[in-house]
């Protein structure tokens, strides 16, 4: 099974967006007219070929369009050909993009299988040379790109400045009239090490269809005026990611704060949520709050969208929320096969409601809606299909009742795929 095709539902929502120039990673479009795109990264040794690939897949299959891994040393490089290889093999066809930092030139020349595996590579002007060496190792990862026609990221860090940059911004600002504040100018240093690295990309022959930008910060506010900058500046395809979000719901606050503040400002092509994962949490995780931004913000759709109340004082039963978390499960459980099987069913609606304040109104928004009795209320759950009222459900089945509706729905509304 490959679910890493090219994202099928453009943008529904009537946001203005910026018109940025597409760029083509393997079969996944980016920029231009194309939907933004979700991509996430690996955390394993990528030296370590099955659990590597292994991640790889279980990225891909949550939704993961691009997914990029370490390439940090000869035996990562040397294991990139074979997991592309493996991949391949299991019908994931997701793109790989090489993380390379320092030492990226002399790898590519080591291995020119991984060089020619990897549908894109990701630079790191701060690092990517010191010195006299910088413009000559910057220019053999360039070569590679154009010998192997990939596109390249450039992807400035607020962690890893080239600080003979910074320095020279700094003389720079203590020569104006009216200086910047010490966070222009670092934000200003993050922009120019992108745009110029670009430049020199240009001049070596790449295409302004074969890059990439993104200047990553781990500040909220930071992040917002650096890409409403950028944007401003160029119209190259931006990667929108708050570096280091932070563990849990600090990371998924802070990433959506700013990267939708962005997005309904019509910036950003791509985006990834940069969660570090809580102890034995699976990496899938990032990829699932990328799409639950997107979707929520009506800007792609991927799964079914289930609307539950959140309780209050007229249901103090556990039950609603019971069935809403059964709901959701199934439809992430079941979407990898209904994708397959049925156009459209990512635009699913459903909801699952507590009381009858609420209840019968939502339901009726929703194509499939349940509204449970909350307390002190007659112990019967109208289901609304389509906005009218279908069947009531009682009894201890509800959830499997619901569930079925849910499938035999979905079997008849949606058009099968050809097979």
């Amino acid at each position: 099974m490959n679910n890493s095709s090219q994202p099928h539902s453009a943008r529904p929502g009537t946001l203005d967006r910026r018109l940025s120039v597409g760029v083509a990673i393997g079969n996944v479009h980016v920029g231009g007219t194309a939907p933004v795109v979700v991509q996430s990264m690996t955390n394993t040794d990528t030296a370590d070929v099955a659990s590597t690939a292994k991640q790889v897949a279980e990225l891909a299959r949550a939704g993961s369009e691009i997914v990029r891994i370490t390439v940090n040393t000869p035996e990562a490089a040397a294991a990139v050909p074979k997991i592309r290889e493996r991949l391949d093999m299991q019908g994931v066809g997701v793109p790989l993009i090489g993380d390379f930092h320092y030492n990226g030139h002399q790898l590519l020349a080591g291995e020119p299988a991984c060089a020619e595996a990897l549908a894109k590579y990701r630079i790191n002007p701060g690092n990517v040379g010191f010195g006299r060496k910088r413009d000559v190792q910057f220019f053999t990862i360039i070569e590679f790109a154009l010998k192997y026609a990939k596109p390249v990221r450039i992807g400035a860090n607020w962690g890893s400045l080239d600080q003979s940059m910074v320095a020279a911004l700094m003389d720079e600002n203590h020569a104006r009239v009216e200086p910047w504040d010490a966070a222009h100018v670092a934000r200003e240093a993050l922009i120019r090490s992108a745009l110029d690295s670009a430049a020199r990309a240009e001049e070596l022959g790449m295409t302004r269809d074969r890059i990439i930008l993104s200047c990553k910060v781990s500040g909220v506010q930071e992040l917002i005026a650096v890409y409403r900058d950028l944007a401003a500046r160029c119209d190259y395809a931006l990667h929108l990611g708050l570096t280091e979000a932070g563990m849990g719901s600090k990371g998924i606050v802070a990433s959506s704060a700013a990267l939708a503040v962005l997005l309904q400002e019509g910036i950003g092509d791509t985006i990834r949520i940069s969660l570090t994962p809580e102890p034995n949490e699976s990496r899938t995780r990032e990829v699932i709050v990328a799409q639950e931004l997107l979707q929520t913000m009506g800007l792609r759709a991927f799964t079914p969208l289930v609307t539950a109340c959140p309780g209050c004082g007229r249901t103090t039963s556990v039950f609603f929320q019971e069935l809403a978390k059964t709901v959701q499960e199934h439809v992430r459980a079941k979407m990898p096969e209904w994708r397959i099987k049925y156009d459209g069913v990512e635009n699913l609606t459903l909801a699952v409601m507590g009381c009858v304040v609420n209840g019968p109104g939502e339901s009726k928004h929703a194509n499939i809606g349940i509204s449970l009795p909350g307390t002190g209320e007659a112990p019967a759950a109208p289901v609304f299909i389509d906005g009218q009222k279908a069947m009531t459900l009682c009894g201890e089945g509800i959830a499997q009742e619901f569930v079925g509706i849910v499938e035999n729905y979905i079997a008849t509304k949606f058009t099968r795929r050809a097979a």
